[in-house]
């Protein structure tokens, strides 16, 4: 930003002007003394015969009407979309079919904080320190692997779609327990395997990672790395013995979840847009859409973390076959 007394800031306007209506000055003399064109120097002189010292400050360069401008309808159901579902601009965009930039600019209009600023919980500003991002280079490089625990839905629905009184009856009818469910996640492409398993023992965990190394192998990606936290079933001989020889196997940090951070946000994901976006009545329900909106994780959905791509386009980038079933 310049200095206040710079020439044709405000107040080297106000003498300009001044020197042409008040001192007679020809526009081409006062041109010549204040370094500006002619026509500069009329209009500056034009702006204080109407509107005096006042109208040597900048004006607003917004239009006065603005024919195009998106309806005031549409820019609430874009507010009301990011406020219930928290979905960041490029998502509200596919959603509603409009440009990126025309969300982003409703969202700058109405001052919606960043999402990065909101606490999950409560949905309210915070601030937080700025995350150390890293990306493997080339899909295969590093797959994530880590176990979810899901709880059950009893039949008739659970408390938190259905409220406390009438999700703990249905709880006390038959109990609830717990699903596993198994993830594996590609680090560069954020591709996913996953599966609802019924425990996290370790014959469960091996038979599961060689379904997904099968699953990256129909994709061509060679699998280089693994990474998983240090649960027994991955410290057990019988899963090292599924990875093999070829496949580095790298544990977490103990008590030290953000090292695995792409499937972290992958189960963040999974929760807010699957397992708790609708009101399910069974369990069964729920795990009959599972694969369904993981192939719509997979496929269509995109990811601010890879440029707004889907895994599928990032692997195509890197010109590998992509299977669409």
């Amino acid at each position: 930003m310049v200095h206040a007394n710079a020439c044709l800031t405000p107040k080297g306007r106000l003498r300009l002007a001044r020197c042409v209506v008040e001192d007679g000055w020809t526009y081409a003399r006062a041109a010549e003394r204040f370094q500006c064109s002619s026509a500069t120097a009329k209009k500056w002189a034009d702006r204080y015969r109407v509107g005096g010292q006042e109208a040597m400050n900048d004006q607003s360069s917004r239009p006065h009407r603005s024919p195009r401008q998106l309806a005031r309808r549409r820019e609430r159901r874009i507010i009301k979309v990011r406020f219930t579902r928290r979905w960041g601009p490029h998502r509200i965009a596919a959603h509603l079919r409009l440009p990126r930039s025309t969300v982003e600019a409703v969202l700058r209009r109405y001052r919606m904080p960043l999402l990065r600023d909101l606490d999950q919980a409560s949905g309210l500003p915070v601030r937080r320190a700025k995350a150390r991002r890293y990306e493997h280079a080339a899909p295969g490089d590093l797959i994530h692997v880590d176990i979810k625990k899901l709880g059950r839905i009893p039949d008739g629905g659970g408390h938190r779609k259905l409220g406390r009184t009438i999700g703990n009856r249905h709880n006390k009818k038959q109990g609830r327990g717990y699903a596993y469910l198994h993830h594996a996640v590609d680090d560069h492409s954020r591709l996913a395997y996953s599966e609802i398993l019924t425990d996290e023992r370790k014959e469960t965990a091996s038979a599961f990672w060689g379904r997904a190394k099968a699953f990256f192998g129909e994709h061509d990606i060679v699998v280089k790395r693994v990474l998983t936290d240090n649960g027994s079933c991955y410290r057990s001989k019988l899963f090292a013995e599924a990875l093999g020889d070829d496949i580095a196997h790298k544990k977490t940090r103990p008590y030290r979840p953000q090292t695995n951070g792409k499937v972290e946000r992958f189960n963040r994901t999974l929760n807010q847009e699957w397992a708790y976006a609708q009101t399910y009545f069974s369990d069964e329900a729920r795990a009959a859409t599972y694969q369904s909106w993981l192939h719509h994780y997979n496929h269509h959905r995109p990811h601010t973390g890879i440029k707004s791509k889907t895994p599928i386009d990032r692997l195509r980038v890197h010109n590998l076959p992509v299977k669409n079933s």
